[in-house]
């Protein structure tokens, strides 16, 4: 009885100490695997920190889309692009509407306009022929088509958005981006002609710097009221216009291109430049515009009239292209209005 008692007492002791060896087995297993977990998970927090870091740098992945740099997530010349424009150009554009056209009202309300001395003569010199008119009038109409709808384009939201509804401010951007986009063809073929046909007018000589340093005879009052500097067919300020606008347009139309045209499948890097000079171009380009329209307009009186009949007053064309007057009276093409 006390060996069966014994041999009861050995097992149930056995039971027992097997029963905490696998206790303690099973813990250092947890323990063990509990490590290899936490070490999993922070080589997976390792791994996704290396891979945003790695997208955020603009590094090319692998993808089985296809197009140009389908493998980058994220374009960080786009977003740096983007930048800039919200920036640095923006502001520029509205202060090259506002700063600009201000600029030339306070010179108008403070100056006046440049009065022709001698008063309307009666008789009209032939200045411009009806291709002249054509081409001039087109790419005016096309040129302010294009500014009023990229000026709406670029700062829109900021001064037209908030006032508007979303689906009129949705009508109203689409407008302008359809009317922007068809209106580019028509400027890039009167600029070519433009170019092509009043390139020989416009080399620049001598006495143009004689014109900028008298402004060109509009100062009415001080040392420079009255005094006219020589000027050819175009004065200085208008050839210094028109090599912004064959320069600058030539920047905006190539890269007004680059832009519409989806089918070219640029780089990102190439499209964000191309929409940053076309936006630079633009700019220039708006605050020379507005500098001709007040020209050509209020400050010289009887200018307006040459791109309207392509006539100009005589005493106007003494007073502001004397040198031009004197060469087509002295070779016989001065020719009067009938």
């Amino acid at each position: 009885m006390l060996s069966k008692a014994f041999n009861k007492s050995l097992q149930q002791l056995w039971s027992v100490a097997l029963l905490a060896i696998a206790l303690a087995l099973g813990s250092v297993s947890g323990a063990f695997a509990a490590d290899e977990q936490s070490s999993q998970q922070q080589a997976a927090k390792t791994s996704d920190a290396d891979l945003w870091r790695a997208v955020k740098a603009g590094e090319s992945g692998y993808t089985t889309a296809q197009g140009v740099e389908a493998g980058v997530l994220i374009n960080v010349a786009g977003n740096q692009g983007k930048d800039v424009r919200n920036q640095y150009l923006t502001p520029a554009l509205g202060f090259a509407v506002v700063g600009v056209f201000g600029a030339f009202l306070l010179f108008y309300l403070v100056n006046g306009p440049s009065k022709l001395h001698h008063g309307f003569s009666g008789k009209m010199v032939a200045r411009w022929s009806k291709a002249d008119l054509w081409i001039h009038w087109v790419l005016a109409i096309a040129c302010m088509l294009l500014i009023f709808t990229g000026l709406t384009i670029m700062l829109g939201r900021h001064v037209l958005e908030p006032y508007l509804g979303a689906g009129l401010w949705a009508s109203l951007i689409y407008g302008s981006k359809t009317i922007h986009d068809f209106a580019g063809p028509v400027f890039m073929l009167a600029w070519v002609l433009c170019v092509v046909k009043w390139m020989p007018l416009q080399t620049f000589k001598l006495y143009d710097l004689k014109w900028f340093l008298l402004v060109g005879g509009y100062i009415n009052f001080g040392p420079f009221k009255g005094k006219h500097p020589d000027s050819g067919f175009a004065n200085a300020g208008e050839k210094m216009w028109f090599w912004t606008l064959t320069i600058f347009g030539l920047f905006i139309s190539v890269t007004g291109v680059m832009l519409v045209l989806p089918g070219l499948d640029l780089p990102r890097e190439a499209s964000m430049a191309a929409l940053l000079i076309h936006a630079i171009s633009a700019i220039i380009i708006i605050a020379f515009t507005i500098v001709h329209i007040w020209m050509a307009t209020v400050l010289s009186e009887g200018g307006m009239e040459c791109m309207k009949s392509g006539y100009c007053d005589e005493n106007w064309a003494i007073q502001h292209h004397n040198l031009w007057y004197d060469e087509i009276k002295a070779n016989g093409s001065l020719k009067y209005k009938d």
